[in-house]
């Protein structure tokens, strides 16, 4: 498996394209603070129940350093954390949050830098009485997410590495921002044309200009 270190610098959007719709968080789960947030580390995933938030809580004293801690929750009513919980977790060297839920402290945690991925922010916090496995596969902003995957978030989105494929998927990444990296806006322009002009003519569609 790849060291997720080396997903720092590559594009949710290079990634996506790669994955397909189903490893992508909705858009609902965005950067709570700007400027744009960025993270790549492995998953410890955490699920919590409806008004509750004891598994994050406890999560933040397990996880190990560099990881991003994604929870199920789909809770919009109760704060699963506030700015002394993400204030830990950044004092323990956790890279993040991704969330599907809300938080609270908002300024606190945009002072502090600490990343967080989520769906808003909501003032009041939840209780702390259910106790569930940690590192079990959950779904989080409809993506399915295993301990261990990489979790690459940034302003364009949220994608999940499949802890199996990862150096597959990095490989290939590499490998078309590269060949990105020396295309000039003419060169694509040319090659985005001809495409698009085959896909009209199989269609039956308009033809082009000049024809």
């Amino acid at each position: 498996m790849t060291d997720a270190t080396e997903f720092e610098d590559i594009p949710t959007t290079t990634l996506a394209e790669l994955l397909g719709r189903e490893r992508i968080m909705d858009i609902g789960i965005r950067p709570l603070w700007g400027p744009p947030s960025r993270l790549a580390g492995p998953a410890f995933t955490v699920r919590c129940p409806p008004g509750d938030n004891l598994m994050l809580h406890a999560a933040i004293y397990r996880a190990e350093p560099d990881s991003v801690i994604v929870v199920e929750s789909g809770d919009l009513d109760y704060a699963l954390a506030g700015g002394n919980v993400c204030a830990i977790a950044q004092r323990r060297g956790i890279a993040g949050f991704v969330l599907d839920g809300v938080i609270r402290d908002l300024s606190e945690v945009r002072a502090a830098g600490f990343p967080v991925f989520a769906r808003g922010v909501i003032p009041i916090p939840g209780a702390k009485k259910t106790v569930l496995p940690l590192n079990e596969r959950v779904r989080c902003g409809g993506a399915t997410v295993d301990a261990g995957d990489i979790v690459v978030a940034d302003e364009e989105g949220v994608v999940v590495v499949p802890s199996a494929r990862s150096t597959e998927l990095l490989t290939a990444a590499r490998t078309r921002l590269e060949k990105e990296s020396t295309q000039t806006l003419d060169d694509w322009e040319k090659s985005h044309r001809a495409r698009i002009e085959e896909l009209l003519r199989a269609a039956g569609g308009p033809e082009g200009e000049g024809a």
